[in-house]
């Protein structure tokens, strides 16, 4: 985390556009991620690390997507 740094939203990306977005656990770790889920493909695009709920609520304030 940067005190200094503006954090910029981004936009979402050209083929994540009308994906929902999804949070998938592991069966084996339990570890889970982010990211948009592509229902014709099965695949999780753009994914990210998910720990608290709070990293949760940055993914959607990275790309300025209200809930």
């Amino acid at each position: 985390m940067s005190l200094f740094k503006k954090h910029k939203t981004l936009p979402v990306p050209e083929e994540c556009r009308g994906m929902e977005i999804k949070v998938q656990s592991s069966t084996c770790t339990g570890e889970k991620t982010i990211g948009f889920f592509d229902r014709a493909t099965g695949n999780l695009m753009y994914s990210e690390l998910v720990r608290t709920q709070e990293d949760v609520d940055s993914f959607y304030a990275k790309y300025g997507i209200k809930r």
